[in-house]
C-alpha cells in the first residue's frame, strides 16, 4: 500500500463507508451491556434509520455544515449514533468526555466556536456552570430536564430518510483536543479524508476487523482512540460494536471476553496490565479471540507472554496520537518483537530522525517523526499556528516521543523526549526499567521518573504499586528485591535506585501515567 491508496475521493463523508456495506438481514451493529446485566441492541437497519432521524433533528433545528457541536456522552448506543448524524449532516463533532468539568467545556465551547451541545443527562450540572458563550442550541439524551430538547424525542417524529450533505475530503470532521497534561488543550483538526486513511492502516491491517466479527474496543467516547477503534474501525467495516457501559474490572471483562464470544480486543496497556495478573488466567475460555492489541502507551513484555501463555494469543502493540492515527504497530503479518512498538503502518512516512531532521542509524535513540504528506496526519491545531509550526522540523512532525530502530525496522520505544532520564551522563529510558520491574510477580503497575540528585544530576526513581498490600512485608527488603531483579532484567546503571510504594498511579482521563506530575513531586521534594 502507498501513500496514495490512503487518500479519499475528493468529495467524500466518512459515513458512506457504513452506507456501502453490504449487511445480511437484521446483523447487529451494536450489542450493549452495563454493569447491572441490561441490555440493548441495534440492527444496522436500526442504526441507520435512528442516524437520520438524529440528523433531521439537528438539521431542522437550525444547525449548518461546519457549524461545531460538543458532545458528550458515555459509552452508549446514542454516542454512535449522535456522531453518525453529525458526521451525514457535515457537522463537527467535538468529543468531550464525561469527566470533564465546566472549566473544561467553557474552555472547548469557546475556542471550537461551538454552536450545540448534545450531553447525558448526568453533565448537566456541570454544563449548569459554565460561562454563557456561543451554545445556541440544547440536546440531551437520557432523563428529561427543564429548557433542554431531549434528543430521542424529537427524533421519533423525524423523517428515516435524511440525504447526505455533500463534503470534500478536506472539511473537518473531528475536531478532538488533546489531554493537555500542561496548559490548555489543543484542538486537532481532523478532515473526513483522514477518516478515510483510517480505516486503511488502522481498522484493517491492524485491528483485523472483519464483517460480522464480535469487536470490543473499550476506548469511552470523548477521547480520538473511541473514534479510532470503537466508532469507525468497527461500524464502517460491517462488524458488531460490543459496548460495556461499566467499571474496569480484570474478572470482569475476562469473563465478558468469554461470554460475549469476543473476536477483536482493543484495551488499554493498564487494562491488559491487570488481566494478565489475574490468578488461574488460563481458566477462562477464550477460544473466539482472534486479535488482540493494544496502544495509548507501550505495552510490557510480561503481558505479552502472559496472555501467549494463556490464551497463545499475541497482543500485538500499536502506536499512534490524537494528531494522527495508528503509526507505528504489530500488523498480524509480522514476527511479534515483544516490547517493540512494530513497524511504521502501510502507506505512513514514519522515521527516527535527529536534531538536523536526518534519519539515524540503526539502534540509535531519535524523535518518532512522520513526513508531513501522511494522509492520516491532522491538517493543524485549531486557531494555532505557531504551535503547529513548532512540531516541524523540516517536512517532519515530531510526535515528542523518543525510540530506536533495530536492523529489522522494528522501532523500539524510548520515551517522551521531556521523560528521558540523563544520570551522571547516562541517557535512561524510562520504558526499559518499568518493563523490567513488572516482571516480577508483586507489581501490579509501575512509573518511573528522573529524581534530583546531587552527585549524580538525576537518578532513577520508581513508584510501584503493588499487587497486593502485605503489612508484615519488610518495605526496605522488598525494594532491595525490585532492584535486584531489574539489574538481573536491564543494564545494572539504570536499576531505580529509589522506590517508593504507592496505591495509585496518577492519570489523565484518558488512562495514561502522568509522569509530569511525579515529576514536578519529585523536584518540589528535593534539596538539589
Amino acid at each position: 500500500m502507498n501513500r496514495n491508496d490512503l487518500i479519499a475521493p475528493e468529495i467524500y463523508n466518512v459515513t458512506s463507508e457504513m452506507e456501502s456495506l453490504s449487511i445480511e438481514g437484521e446483523q447487529t451493529a451494536i450489542r450493549w451491556l452495563n454493569e447491572h446485566s441490561k441490555r440493548r441492541s441495534l440492527s444496522y437497519s436500526q442504526l441507520t434509520e435512528e442516524m437520520n432521524r438524529y440528523a433531521n433533528v439537528l438539521t431542522r433545528a437550525g444547525l449548518n455544515k461546519g457549524e461545531r457541536v460538543l458532545i458528550i456522552l458515555p459509552r452508549l448506543p446514542e454516542a454512535y449514533i449522535v456522531y453518525l448524524a453529525c458526521l451525514k449532516a457535515g457537522l463537527v463533532a467535538v468529543p468531550c468526555s464525561e469527566m470533564l468539568r465546566a472549566k473544561d467545556l467553557d474552555y472547548r465551547m469557546h475556542h471550537s466556536e461551538a454552536k450545540a451541545i448534545i450531553a447525558y443527562h448526568s453533565a448537566i450540572n456541570e454544563i449548569n456552570q459554565m460561562e454563557d458563550g456561543s451554545i445556541e442550541y440544547y440536546f440531551i439524551v437520557g432523563q428529561d430536564r427543564h429548557n433542554w430538547a431531549r434528543l430521542e424525542t424529537l427524533a421519533q417524529a423525524e423523517e428515516t430518510t435524511f440525504e447526505t450533505v455533500s463534503t470534500h475530503r478536506e472539511d473537518i470532521a473531528f475536531l478532538s483536543y488533546t489531554s493537555g497534561t500542561t496548559g490548555n488543550p489543543k484542538g486537532v483538526v481532523h478532515s473526513h479524508g483522514w477518516g478515510y486513511a483510517h480505516l486503511r492502516t488502522a481498522a484493517k491491517g491492524w485491528l483485523d476487523v472483519r464483517s460480522k466479527d464480535v469487536v470490543w474496543a473499550t476506548a469511552a467516547p470523548g477521547w480520538q482512540k473511541w473514534i479510532w477503534s470503537p466508532f469507525l474501525s468497527t461500524i464502517m467495516l460491517g462488524a458488531t460494536a460490543f459496548v460495556y457501559h461499566g467499571p474496569f474490572n480484570a474478572h470482569t471483562y475476562l469473563k465478558l471476553l468469554q461470554d460475549e464470544q469476543i473476536n477483536v480486543l482493543c484495551c488499554t496497556p493498564t487494562e491488559y496490565r491487570l488481566m494478565a495478573k489475574v490468578d488461574q488466567l488460563s481458566s477462562y475460555k477464550l477460544e473466539h479471540l482472534r486479535s488482540t492489541v493494544s496502544a495509548g502507551e507501550p505495552l510490557n513484555r510480561p503481558v505479552i507472554e502472559a496472555f501467549k501463555t494463556a490464551f497463545n494469543l499475541d497482543v500485538r502493540d500499536g502506536y499512534g496520537q490524537t494528531e494522527n492515527t495508528l503509526l507505528v504497530g504489530t500488523q498480524l503479518d509480522m514476527t511479534v518483537k515483544p516490547g517493540s512498538m512494530g513497524k511504521p503502518t502501510p502507506g505512513n512516512d514514519v522515521e527516527i530522525i535527529d536534531e538536523n531532521g536526518e534519519v539515524v542509524n540503526v539502534n540509535e535513540v531519535g524523535d518518532i517523526a512522520v513526513h508531513k504528506d501522511a494522509p492520516a496526519l491532522f491538517q493543524h491545531y485549531y486557531k494555532e499556528p505557531e504551535k503547529t509550526k513548532a512540531t516541524y522540523r523540516g517536512d517532519w512532525y515530531l510526535t515528542g516521543d523518543l525510540a530506536s530502530k533495530d536492523e529489522d525496522g522494528y522501532f523500539w520505544f524510548e520515551g517522551r523526549s521531556d521523560d528521558i532520564i540523563i544520570s551522571s551522563g547516562y541517557t535512561i529510558g524510562p520504558f526499559e526499567v518499568e518493563d523490567a520491574l513488572t516482571k516480577h510477580d508483586a507489581v501490579q503497575e509501575c512509573a518511573v521518573v528522573g529524581a534530583p540528585d546531587e552527585v549524580r544530576g538525576n537518578i532513577v526513581k520508581a513508584y510501584v504499586v503493588l499487587k497486593k498490600r502485605n503489612n508484615k512485608v519488610n518495605e526496605e527488603e522488598l525494594i532491595h528485591i525490585l532492584q535486584e531483579h531489574t539489574k538481573k532484567w536491564t543494564a545494572p546503571y539504570k536499576y531505580p535506585r529509589k522506590i517508593e510504594f504507592v496505591h495509585e498511579l496518577p492519570k489523565t482521563n484518558s488512562g495514561k501515567i502522568r509522569r509530569v506530575e511525579l515529576r514536578q513531586r519529585e523536584r518540589e521534594q528535593s534539596n538539589v
